[in-house]
């Protein structure tokens, strides 16, 4: 198991590596050019994506499970199907009340999340 390439057209899931994104949460990167990273985000319930912010807009889509997210000083659940936008500057972070999935789109890539 490996980090893709940058440019890598096939990424197939059984190869991506498993990182640590904090206490309960398992990274993957998937697939990211310059410009934009997918990243795949699973979460233990009870699990907190602390407040921070980026210089990245990021789009949110929930894969499955639950969770209470504040964005700009928002606070509401969402679930399964919902998406959220986290314009780059804004604060924002989540617990996870039931225990699930991010799919998370960054522009342009998070250079913070590969290897240094």
């Amino acid at each position: 198991m490996r980090i893709p390439e940058k440019h890598q057209r096939w990424v197939p899931y059984a190869d991506t590596l498993p990182q640590s994104g904090g206490a309960g949460v398992t990274r993957r990167i998937l697939a990211y050019t310059d410009g934009l990273m997918c990243v795949e985000n699973t979460f233990e319930a009870g699990a907190v994506g602390a407040m921070h912010s980026h210089p990245h807009t990021q789009i949110t889509y929930v894969l499955s499970g639950a969770f209470e997210f504040t964005i700009g000083g928002e606070t509401r659940v969402v679930r399964s199907g919902d998406t959220l936008l986290k314009e780059d500057g804004v604060v924002h972070g989540c617990t996870c009340l039931e225990a699930g999935a991010l799919l998370d789109i960054f522009n342009p890539m998070r250079e913070d999340f590969l290897p240094q």
